[in-house]
């Protein structure tokens, strides 16, 4: 099935250069110092290889909507996704979009100072200048006109949205759009996904704001419902 992902032509490049690595189902948007096409499809390959063996003897891990136990003998981007899972209270599969930012990006890290990796809405990202990053929320009035400003310091940082509404990813919840901002882009995806769950309307954006708050490494939360929203954490909110 072939997604249509038209946000990413509103982003800015800011002399970064900008190109696509496609493997399966697999498709990251990529801005870095120089073009890195050919390493990150290798790395896309390369982690894609280790999660499907890995589930492989394992289907449990792509099954469960809970978290699993730790598995020391994982490779390190599953063991990333169980330990985010058992913080966000979701299932494994709940960060693999922000696991295969993050992991592919920080491969590419030994080949660029600046990378910014989006995967279906999930970011990671590492910068030297500010960023403003959209949040993209279906037919929301407040659809990429509300952002988070990221100061450099910051980074590398995820910023990973969950949407009940836009996406094949599982969401239990109807929220136009939930944004969550962590160190981990790994746990800001698992983090987005249990939050989101909780989105039936506007009134439980604070339920929901509650929740992800108390995940341990959630450092923001933006949701937006409709005409509606809310916000905690660290970050400030721009207009775009």
């Amino acid at each position: 099935m072939k997604i249509e992902r038209s946000y990413r032509s509103w982003s800015t490049r800011d002399g970064l250069a900008p190109f696509r690595a496609q493997v399966q189902e697999t498709d990251l948007y990529i801005l870095a110092r120089t073009q890195l096409q050919q390493e990150a499809e290798e790395a896309v390959i390369r982690f894609r290889h280790q999660l499907e063996a890995y589930i492989k003897g394992n289907p449990l891990f792509v099954e469960s909507l809970v978290p699993l136990p730790m598995d020391p003998l994982a490779p390190e981007i599953a063991r990333e996704m169980l330990v985010a899972a058992q913080k966000a209270g979701v299932g494994p599969m709940a960060g693999v979009a922000g696991a295969m930012a993050e992991f592919v990006g920080k491969a590419l890290l030994t080949k660029t100072s600046e990378v910014v990796v989006e995967n279906g809405g999930d970011i990671f990202l590492q910068s030297s200048t500010e960023r403003r990053i959209g949040i993209f929320a279906d037919c929301s009035p407040l659809s990429m006109r509300v952002g988070i400003r990221v100061l450099p310091e910051k980074t590398p940082l995820g910023v990973c949205t969950s949407s009940g509404t836009v996406g094949p990813s599982l969401s239990l919840g109807k929220a136009d759009a939930v944004c969550v901002i962590s160190p981990s882009a790994t746990l800001a995806d698992a983090a987005a996904t249990a939050v989101g769950n909780l989105v039936q309307g506007k009134g439980d954006i604070e339920r929901a704001l509650e929740r992800g708050r108390a995940i341990p490494g959630v450092e923001g939360i933006v949701i937006i419902v409709g005409d509606a929203m809310g916000a905690w954490g660290e970050y400030e909110l721009v207009t775009i």
